[in-house]
């Protein structure tokens, strides 16, 4: 949930103290293989919800998620653009 290049936000069901260091797999919808995050940090925890920050992406990881969250924010804007022409 909300992923950006920085972070992103998780559902889990254990709750996973503030501070923990992890690292994880992340599996976007326009991919075959799982991005690899080195090291991520929980920042905050709500409920069954964590905040997480990543610290460490390797270099071809960090560019297929630039990538991704880049052409996300064009479809969003050109939406948002489309939206805005349309007869009301």
């Amino acid at each position: 949930m909300n992923l950006t290049v920085f972070g992103c936000a998780i559902e889990c069901a254990d709750t996973i103290p503030e501070g923990t260091t992890l690292r994880m797999q992340l599996i976007l919808p326009d991919q075959t293989q799982s991005l690899p995050v080195e090291e991520a940090e929980v920042r905050w925890t709500q409920g069954n919800r964590m905040g997480l920050q990543f610290h460490r992406v390797e270099r071809a990881a960090d560019f297929r998620l630039h990538s991704f969250v880049w052409d996300r924010m064009v479809e969003r804007l050109h939406t948002i653009t489309q939206e805005g022409l349309s007869p009301s």
